[in-house]
Protein backbone atom coordinates (compact mmCIF):
# COMPACT_ATOMS: atom_id res chain seq x y z
CA UNK A 1 0.00 0.00 0.00
CA UNK A 2 2.29 2.42 1.25
CA UNK A 3 4.66 1.27 -2.47
CA UNK A 4 1.31 2.09 -4.25
CA UNK A 5 0.54 5.88 -2.45
CA UNK A 6 4.56 6.61 -3.17
CA UNK A 7 4.22 5.92 -6.97
CA UNK A 8 0.93 8.00 -7.20
CA UNK A 9 3.02 10.59 -5.66
CA UNK A 10 5.43 10.81 -8.31
CA UNK A 11 2.63 10.36 -10.91
CA UNK A 12 1.24 13.49 -9.71
CA UNK A 13 4.82 15.12 -9.68
CA UNK A 14 5.70 14.36 -13.12
CA UNK A 15 2.26 15.33 -14.41
CA UNK A 16 2.57 18.59 -13.02
CA UNK A 17 5.97 19.27 -14.29
CA UNK A 18 4.58 17.87 -18.13
CA UNK A 19 2.19 20.78 -17.71
CA UNK A 20 4.73 23.09 -17.10
CA UNK A 21 3.09 24.25 -13.88
CA UNK A 22 3.07 24.26 -10.04
CA UNK A 23 0.36 24.63 -7.47
CA UNK A 24 1.18 28.08 -5.70
CA UNK A 25 -1.38 29.21 -3.03
CA UNK A 26 -4.52 26.89 -3.93
CA UNK A 27 -3.55 29.05 -7.98
CA UNK A 28 -1.59 27.81 -11.11
CA UNK A 29 1.52 29.85 -11.20
CA UNK A 30 1.12 30.43 -15.00
CA UNK A 31 -1.91 31.83 -13.69
CA UNK A 32 -2.00 35.61 -12.83
CA UNK A 33 -2.49 36.90 -9.24
CA UNK A 34 -4.09 40.31 -8.85
CA UNK A 35 -4.02 41.36 -4.85
CA UNK A 36 -6.91 44.59 -4.22
CA UNK A 37 -6.62 46.55 -0.69
CA UNK A 38 -10.25 47.13 -0.42
CA UNK A 39 -13.70 45.30 -1.34
CA UNK A 40 -14.75 47.88 -2.76
CA UNK A 41 -12.11 48.17 -5.57
CA UNK A 42 -11.75 44.55 -4.96
CA UNK A 43 -15.39 44.04 -6.29
CA UNK A 44 -14.70 46.03 -9.35
CA UNK A 45 -11.73 44.55 -10.10
CA UNK A 46 -13.36 41.03 -9.84
CA UNK A 47 -16.36 42.14 -12.45
CA UNK A 48 -13.33 43.30 -14.76
CA UNK A 49 -11.13 40.77 -14.88
CA UNK A 50 -13.89 37.27 -14.53
CA UNK A 51 -11.80 34.01 -14.64
CA UNK A 52 -8.60 35.77 -16.60
CA UNK A 53 -6.73 36.10 -13.01
CA UNK A 54 -6.72 34.85 -9.24
CA UNK A 55 -8.14 38.14 -7.37
CA UNK A 56 -7.77 38.41 -3.64
CA UNK A 57 -9.32 41.20 -1.51
CA UNK A 58 -7.14 42.02 1.58
CA UNK A 59 -10.28 43.86 3.15
CA UNK A 60 -12.95 42.20 4.96
CA UNK A 61 -16.84 42.70 4.27
CA UNK A 62 -18.16 45.53 6.86
CA UNK A 63 -14.61 46.45 7.57
CA UNK A 64 -12.80 49.68 7.75
CA UNK A 65 -10.54 50.96 5.25
CA UNK A 66 -8.89 53.09 7.25
CA UNK A 67 -7.93 50.97 10.11
CA UNK A 68 -7.95 47.61 8.76
CA UNK A 69 -4.19 44.90 8.94
CA UNK A 70 -3.34 42.40 7.06
CA UNK A 71 -1.67 39.02 7.98
CA UNK A 72 1.97 37.87 7.16
CA UNK A 73 1.12 35.09 4.47
CA UNK A 74 -1.57 38.13 3.08
CA UNK A 75 1.74 40.46 3.11
CA UNK A 76 3.92 37.80 1.31
CA UNK A 77 1.42 37.70 -1.22
CA UNK A 78 1.43 41.24 -2.01
CA UNK A 79 5.26 40.57 -2.62
CA UNK A 80 4.24 37.74 -5.41
CA UNK A 81 1.78 39.19 -6.74
CA UNK A 82 1.44 40.80 -10.32
CA UNK A 83 -0.11 43.57 -10.00
CA UNK A 84 -1.75 45.32 -6.70
CA UNK A 85 -4.57 47.67 -7.02
CA UNK A 86 -5.04 50.20 -4.14
CA UNK A 87 -7.13 53.05 -3.47
CA UNK A 88 -4.26 55.55 -2.19
CA UNK A 89 -4.59 59.03 -1.07
CA UNK A 90 -4.11 58.07 1.86
CA UNK A 91 -7.43 56.02 2.81
CA UNK A 92 -5.35 52.84 3.73
CA UNK A 93 -3.90 54.05 6.78
CA UNK A 94 -2.61 50.87 8.58
CA UNK A 95 -1.73 48.98 5.01
CA UNK A 96 0.50 52.34 3.93
CA UNK A 97 3.52 50.69 5.38
CA UNK A 98 3.15 47.41 3.48
CA UNK A 99 1.90 49.28 -0.03
CA UNK A 100 5.24 50.77 0.41
CA UNK A 101 7.69 48.01 1.17
CA UNK A 102 5.16 46.72 -2.07
CA UNK A 103 6.24 49.80 -3.91
CA UNK A 104 9.92 49.72 -3.15
CA UNK A 105 10.56 45.52 -4.00
CA UNK A 106 8.76 46.57 -7.87
CA UNK A 107 5.29 44.35 -7.91
CA UNK A 108 3.92 46.21 -10.55
CA UNK A 109 0.49 48.90 -9.03
CA UNK A 110 -2.20 50.55 -9.55
CA UNK A 111 -3.27 53.16 -7.56
CA UNK A 112 -6.71 54.25 -7.98
CA UNK A 113 -6.54 57.62 -6.64
CA UNK A 114 -4.10 58.60 -8.99
CA UNK A 115 -6.26 57.85 -12.08
CA UNK A 116 -9.16 59.79 -11.23
CA UNK A 117 -9.34 64.13 -11.22
CA UNK A 118 -8.88 64.39 -6.79
CA UNK A 119 -10.49 66.71 -5.31
CA UNK A 120 -9.47 67.97 -1.62
CA UNK A 121 -11.26 68.68 1.53
CA UNK A 122 -12.84 71.67 2.70
CA UNK A 123 -13.26 71.72 6.09
CA UNK A 124 -11.53 70.53 9.17
CA UNK A 125 -7.99 69.28 10.27
CA UNK A 126 -8.07 67.27 6.67
CA UNK A 127 -8.92 70.84 4.84
CA UNK A 128 -6.85 71.16 1.67
CA UNK A 129 -5.74 67.29 1.98
CA UNK A 130 -7.01 65.07 -0.76
CA UNK A 131 -10.30 63.26 -0.79
CA UNK A 132 -9.89 59.60 -0.88
CA UNK A 133 -13.80 58.77 -1.21
CA UNK A 134 -13.74 58.88 -5.36
CA UNK A 135 -16.16 55.82 -5.70
CA UNK A 136 -19.20 57.99 -4.52
CA UNK A 137 -18.69 59.38 -8.73
CA UNK A 138 -19.71 56.47 -11.01
CA UNK A 139 -18.21 58.36 -13.28
CA UNK A 140 -14.93 58.38 -12.04
CA UNK A 141 -15.06 54.73 -11.21
CA UNK A 142 -15.48 54.72 -15.16
CA UNK A 143 -11.84 56.46 -15.19
CA UNK A 144 -10.36 53.96 -12.95
CA UNK A 145 -11.78 50.88 -14.96
CA UNK A 146 -10.16 52.15 -17.84
CA UNK A 147 -6.66 52.54 -16.35
CA UNK A 148 -7.17 49.02 -14.89
CA UNK A 149 -7.86 47.78 -18.12
CA UNK A 150 -4.52 49.03 -19.28
CA UNK A 151 -2.51 47.63 -16.20
CA UNK A 152 -3.91 44.11 -16.59
CA UNK A 153 -3.43 43.66 -20.65
CA UNK A 154 0.21 44.10 -19.74
CA UNK A 155 0.06 41.39 -17.06
CA UNK A 156 2.01 38.24 -18.45
CA UNK A 157 0.18 35.44 -19.22
CA UNK A 158 -3.69 37.23 -18.97
CA UNK A 159 -6.46 36.64 -21.48
CA UNK A 160 -5.97 39.91 -22.65
CA UNK A 161 -9.30 39.67 -25.02
CA UNK A 162 -11.23 38.85 -21.48
CA UNK A 163 -10.12 41.68 -19.54
CA UNK A 164 -11.21 44.08 -22.83
CA UNK A 165 -14.62 41.99 -23.22
CA UNK A 166 -15.09 42.65 -18.94
CA UNK A 167 -13.60 46.07 -18.98
CA UNK A 168 -16.55 46.95 -21.70
CA UNK A 169 -19.28 45.04 -19.71
CA UNK A 170 -18.51 47.11 -16.46
CA UNK A 171 -18.34 50.21 -17.99
CA UNK A 172 -21.69 49.90 -19.24
CA UNK A 173 -23.21 49.33 -15.62
CA UNK A 174 -21.08 52.08 -14.50
CA UNK A 175 -23.02 54.19 -17.23
CA UNK A 176 -26.56 52.89 -16.00
CA UNK A 177 -25.93 53.39 -12.26
CA UNK A 178 -25.08 57.71 -13.60
CA UNK A 179 -28.12 57.86 -15.45
CA UNK A 180 -30.15 56.11 -12.79
CA UNK A 181 -28.65 58.06 -9.81
CA UNK A 182 -29.46 61.55 -11.66
CA UNK A 183 -32.82 60.31 -12.57
CA UNK A 184 -33.26 59.87 -8.78
CA UNK A 185 -31.46 63.14 -7.02
CA UNK A 186 -33.67 65.13 -9.52
CA UNK A 187 -36.28 64.87 -7.65
CA UNK A 188 -35.05 65.46 -4.42
CA UNK A 189 -36.29 69.35 -3.66
CA UNK A 190 -33.15 72.07 -4.10
CA UNK A 191 -33.56 73.20 -1.07
CA UNK A 192 -33.41 69.82 0.50
CA UNK A 193 -30.12 68.49 -1.69
CA UNK A 194 -27.79 68.60 0.98
CA UNK A 195 -25.71 66.27 3.46
CA UNK A 196 -24.71 65.56 6.77
CA UNK A 197 -22.89 62.43 8.05
CA UNK A 198 -20.56 61.16 10.91
CA UNK A 199 -17.59 61.41 8.57
CA UNK A 200 -16.56 63.17 5.53
CA UNK A 201 -17.60 60.94 2.39
CA UNK A 202 -19.40 62.21 -0.22
CA UNK A 203 -17.72 65.24 -1.41
CA UNK A 204 -17.07 63.41 -4.99
CA UNK A 205 -20.97 62.67 -5.11
CA UNK A 206 -22.02 66.08 -3.81
CA UNK A 207 -19.72 67.44 -7.03
CA UNK A 208 -21.29 65.23 -9.43
CA UNK A 209 -24.67 65.16 -8.17
CA UNK A 210 -25.14 69.11 -7.26
CA UNK A 211 -25.68 68.56 -3.73
CA UNK A 212 -24.47 70.86 -0.77
CA UNK A 213 -22.12 68.90 2.25
CA UNK A 214 -22.85 70.81 5.20
CA UNK A 215 -20.24 69.18 7.46
CA UNK A 216 -19.87 66.01 9.16
CA UNK A 217 -19.55 65.05 12.98
CA UNK A 218 -16.27 63.89 12.89
CA UNK A 219 -13.95 66.22 11.05
CA UNK A 220 -11.46 65.69 8.82
CA UNK A 221 -11.10 62.80 6.38
CA UNK A 222 -10.52 59.64 8.36
CA UNK A 223 -12.92 57.44 11.14
CA UNK A 224 -10.03 57.57 13.33
CA UNK A 225 -10.60 60.93 14.18
CA UNK A 226 -12.59 62.58 17.36
CA UNK A 227 -15.53 65.46 17.23
CA UNK A 228 -14.58 68.68 19.82
CA UNK A 229 -17.59 70.26 21.33
CA UNK A 230 -17.21 73.07 19.09
CA UNK A 231 -17.17 70.73 16.15
CA UNK A 232 -21.06 69.34 17.23
CA UNK A 233 -21.86 73.01 18.12
CA UNK A 234 -21.11 74.59 14.79
CA UNK A 235 -22.91 71.57 12.92
CA UNK A 236 -25.48 70.87 15.04
CA UNK A 237 -26.43 75.22 14.53
CA UNK A 238 -25.97 74.43 10.16
CA UNK A 239 -28.62 71.96 10.97
CA UNK A 240 -30.81 73.80 11.96
CA UNK A 241 -30.25 76.80 9.87
CA UNK A 242 -30.54 74.59 6.50
CA UNK A 243 -33.34 72.60 8.13
CA UNK A 244 -32.44 69.51 6.77
CA UNK A 245 -34.92 66.28 6.75
CA UNK A 246 -32.87 63.71 7.40
CA UNK A 247 -28.62 63.21 8.35
CA UNK A 248 -26.80 59.98 7.67
CA UNK A 249 -24.62 57.62 9.65
CA UNK A 250 -22.29 55.16 8.24
CA UNK A 251 -23.23 51.31 7.93
CA UNK A 252 -19.70 50.38 9.18
CA UNK A 253 -19.67 53.00 12.46
CA UNK A 254 -21.86 53.80 15.14
CA UNK A 255 -24.30 56.60 14.86
CA UNK A 256 -24.02 57.43 18.25
CA UNK A 257 -22.86 60.93 17.15
CA UNK A 258 -25.09 61.79 14.56
CA UNK A 259 -28.11 61.17 17.62
CA UNK A 260 -26.39 63.24 19.71
CA UNK A 261 -26.38 66.00 16.59
CA UNK A 262 -30.02 65.16 16.03
CA UNK A 263 -30.73 65.67 19.56
CA UNK A 264 -28.26 68.81 20.08
CA UNK A 265 -30.06 70.15 17.18
CA UNK A 266 -33.13 70.66 18.94
CA UNK A 267 -35.31 69.59 15.76
CA UNK A 268 -37.09 66.37 14.76
CA UNK A 269 -34.09 65.13 12.32
CA UNK A 270 -34.78 61.60 10.96
CA UNK A 271 -30.71 59.45 11.32
CA UNK A 272 -30.61 57.32 8.14
CA UNK A 273 -27.69 54.46 7.50
CA UNK A 274 -25.61 54.30 4.28
CA UNK A 275 -23.03 52.40 2.97
CA UNK A 276 -19.97 54.07 2.53
CA UNK A 277 -16.32 52.63 3.02
CA UNK A 278 -17.30 49.02 2.45
CA UNK A 279 -19.23 46.53 1.49
CA UNK A 280 -21.78 43.99 3.25
CA UNK A 281 -21.59 40.27 3.03
CA UNK A 282 -24.15 38.84 0.91
CA UNK A 283 -28.24 39.61 1.94
CA UNK A 284 -26.94 43.02 4.59
CA UNK A 285 -28.30 45.38 1.56
CA UNK A 286 -24.64 46.41 -0.02
CA UNK A 287 -22.96 43.13 -1.32
CA UNK A 288 -21.58 44.81 -4.91
CA UNK A 289 -20.41 48.45 -5.70
CA UNK A 290 -23.31 48.58 -8.16
CA UNK A 291 -25.91 47.41 -4.92
CA UNK A 292 -24.19 49.78 -2.47
CA UNK A 293 -24.86 53.06 -4.70
CA UNK A 294 -28.22 52.08 -5.51
CA UNK A 295 -29.26 51.33 -2.06
CA UNK A 296 -27.68 54.83 -0.94
CA UNK A 297 -29.03 56.88 -3.77
CA UNK A 298 -32.95 55.30 -2.55
CA UNK A 299 -31.89 55.99 0.92
CA UNK A 300 -30.57 59.48 0.13
CA UNK A 301 -33.69 60.70 -2.16
CA UNK A 302 -35.80 59.00 0.56
CA UNK A 303 -34.27 60.88 3.68
CA UNK A 304 -34.16 64.37 1.69
CA UNK A 305 -37.85 63.91 -0.06
CA UNK A 306 -39.79 64.54 2.53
Amino acid sequence: MRRRSMLSAVLVTAGLALSGCAIVDGATADHPTIVVTTNILGDVVENVVGEAADVTTLMKRNADPHSFEISAQEASLMDRADLVVSNGLGLEEGLQQHLDRVADTGVPMLVAGEQVEVIDYSEGDAGGTADPHFWTDPARMVDVVDALEAELVEVDGIDRAAVEAGADRYREELDELDDEMTAAFDTIPADNRALVTNHHVFGYLAERFDFRVLGAAIPGGTTLASPSASDLDGLASAITEAGVPAIFAESSQPDRLVQVLASEAGIDTRVIELFTESLTEPGEGAPSYLEMMRANTERIVDGLST
